[in-house]
């Protein structure tokens, strides 16, 4: 349960309210008028809480809890607790989300611009802005109205934000054009310059890098991810992607639209991610590659060639996936083998 020491409580609603908030139907209920007082995980779950199963693997949390209702999907519903009302979802986890941004608002920390921040007369503020202590803001910045900025921030010269953005402390921006209602984590560097040089037997030659970082709207990044700016091209995230913690994308990278980026992924340069594509935690993408639309890359892959759309792949070297599991299928055959 959220502590109230960080967040704003602005429930209760009774049964009958959360089935017209969310618009599902109410089911096994002689009680409409309960109150719930609290969204609850199903095993901390008390009698005036709400809970969500949406797993299977939580089969049994789910028949034991003593939740005063749940969220669920109809399949689960045979394995519902008897006299326990249930709302019904086609996207469970997804209404139980809906419903916390209902009970809870976290609480604003930041009400205005700080006298400790750094402004110039040429940047550009929108309404409703808040920036916090120590930010820094350079030349001929745009900054849309209703925007965040948090403690100890950098947004260098002439970098464009848009409107309802929210950076929390300790990021930093430059050469970057940023859209709408795009969220960064504390740590974040954008638009730096990348890793690129030219090797030979004399040294390493830095290539300059003239490109700019672009960021569609609905973007979320995390906390301590990098992206560089782009070398000759741009650097472009497109909208709706989102990227755990300690992300690395290098220069002229692409990210198609509401793909996923696990934690500690890293991206070489000029790669190009279609649309939809999920990459899980820890993978390698080497430079120059295309991936294609709705692609699946399992975690610690190593990617070294182009992947068709709507493949799902694993391994390193990355495989499709059922010729992967025979590999580890064999592999595990000639170890017993070898063992006898």
């Amino acid at each position: 349960m959220p502590d109230l020491r960080f967040y704003i409580k602005k429930g209760p609603y009774t049964l009958n309210q959360i089935s017209k908030l969310l618009g599902l139907p109410l089911l096994n209920c002689d009680n409409p008028s309960l109150l719930i007082e609290e969204l609850s995980p199903l095993q901390l779950a008390e009698s005036n809480h709400l809970a969500c199963y949406h797993n299977h693997k939580y089969k049994e949390q789910f028949q034991s809890t003593r939740a005063g209702a749940c969220i669920i999907a109809e399949d689960y519903i045979k394995h519902a607790p008897e006299n326990l009302p249930v709302f019904i979802s086609k996207t469970p986890y997804r209404d139980f989300a809906r419903l916390l941004s209902l009970f809870y608002e976290e609480r604003k920390r930041l009400e205005s611009i700080s006298q400790t921040a750094i402004i110039p007369a040429s940047a550009k503020i929108g309404a409703g802005c808040k920036i916090g202590h120590y930010v820094v803001i350079g030349e001929n910045v745009e900054i849309g109205e209703n925007t965040t900025i948090g403690d100890y921030t950098l947004i260098d010269s002439n970098c464009i934000i848009g409107k309802e953005c929210s950076f929390d402390s300790h990021v930093s921006i430059a050469n970057s054009i940023i859209g709408n209602y795009v969220s960064i984590k504390p740590g974040a560097r954008i638009g730096q310059r990348g890793f690129g040089f030219d090797m030979d037997a004399k040294g390493h030659v830095p290539v300059p890098q003239l490109g700019r970082v672009i960021i569609g709207d609905y973007v979320d990044i995390g906390a301590n991810t990098t992206i560089d700016r782009g070398s000759n091209a741009d650097t472009e995230i497109h909208k709706g992607v989102r990227m755990d913690n300690q992300v690395q994308i290098a220069h002229n990278v692409v990210v198609g639209e509401y793909s996923v980026l696990v934690a500690q992924v890293g991206i070489a340069g000029s790669t190009r991610l279609g649309k939809f594509v999920i990459v899980a935690g820890q993978v390698g993408i080497a430079g120059h590659l295309r991936i294609g639309d709705n692609v699946r890359i399992g975690a610690k892959s190593g990617i070294m060639r182009d992947i068709e759309p709507g493949a799902t792949v694993a391994g390193l070297p990355a495989f499709p996936i059922k010729e992967h599991f025979k590999q580890v299928a064999v592999l595990a055959k000639l170890a017993k083998t070898s063992n006898k």
